[in-house]
């Protein structure tokens, strides 16, 4: 068994990851994609612009990094890597709009609609999350047994919806201006569905790419999951105040401007850095029973409480 004590070490091994996942998501969506000059081509160039934009891809690499864990073939994981990110990429571009937290900035980069325009951006928005579905659906390269794809499929519809996802930004778009006046126990549920969900499903959809994995492990990791993304969360409460606009690549201090509740609101910046800093170790602890084939799902839980955007 790993020694969690070790894992700053290995800090090059982690970029190396980092940059392997990324560049194999982004050469798989560069194949599902539509090409830019296929019709209707505005659409189709908004989307690529919107998927392809760079950015940390950790939900991608929690799939790769808990496939890895399960021995599962780094191909078959490139389908369920793409839907999870589609569907990311889809909720920031809406997120992006006017009529959510208009932004002007995701990603050091105009957001799509101001670099399109707001009908194109709510088509990129739909047309994106259309396609995470069919990728589940069609992708030959998926080997584990057709019950286990309809998981998979039920998973990430689970966590896009009105329980997840896009439930804990209705909850987020309520929260405004209520800052301190909004329970830890409310700002956790928000967050457990709003980033929580989709870094729960990244995870799910690893372990649903194995042939076969025990309810007791699938139990554990579903549980690391939710640590780190709660940690994910409280991370970026932090990072709005201490980095810039450029670390950032979007503005920052967006939420004391909307007076927000956040972490550092509720708990001050040394309470939200404790917490952060005991959901890793919770994580780490609901690994324990794997061993070193599971040490890239402890460099992203340590990279997550660490970033610095």
């Amino acid at each position: 068994m790993t020694d969690p004590n070790t894992i700053t070490d290995n800090s090059a091994s982690f970029k190396a990851l980092i940059l392997q996942s990324k560049d194999q998501v982004q050469a798989a969506l560069n194949h599902w994609l539509p090409a830019e000059d296929s019709k209707p081509e505005t659409l189709h160039r908004a989307m690529r612009y919107s998927a392809l934009s760079g950015g940390k891809y950790v939900r991608p690499l929690l799939v790769y990094a808990t496939g890895k864990a399960l021995c599962v073939n780094a191909e078959a994981l490139d389908g369920p890597a793409c839907a999870i990110e589609l569907i990311h990429s889809y909720s920031l571009v809406h997120d992006d709009l006017p009529a959510m937290d208009d932004d002007d900035l995701r990603r050091g980069k105009p957001t799509c609609h101001k670099a399109f325009d707001e009908a194109t951006a709510v088509l990129v928005g739909d047309a994106l999350q259309s396609l995470a579905f069919h990728i589940l659906a069609v992708d030959i390269a998926i080997q584990t047994r057709i019950e286990l794809r309809i998981k998979m499929i039920e998973t990430l519809a689970h966590a896009s919806g009105s329980l997840g996802m896009a439930g804990g930004q209705a909850i987020d778009l309520e929260a405004d201006g209520k800052g301190t006046n909004f329970t830890l126990a409310s700002l956790q549920y928000m967050h457990s569905q709003k980033t929580g969900a989709l870094i729960r499903a990244s995870v799910r959809l690893g372990v649903l790419s194995a042939p076969d994995c025990d309810e007791a492990l699938l139990t554990r990791l579903d549980r690391y999951a939710a640590d780190i993304g709660l940690a994910f969360q409280i991370r970026d409460d932090i990072l709005d105040i201490e980095a810039s606009t450029d670390v950032l690549g979007k503005s920052q201090g967006a939420d004391i401007a909307r007076n927000k509740p956040t972490y550092p609101a509720l708990l001050g910046m040394d309470g939200a850095k404790q917490k952060a800093q005991q959901l890793h170790e919770s994580a780490l602890e609901n690994l324990a029973t794997l061993g070193s084939e599971a040490d890239s799902l402890r460099w992203i839980s340590e990279y997550i409480v660490q970033r610095p955007n």
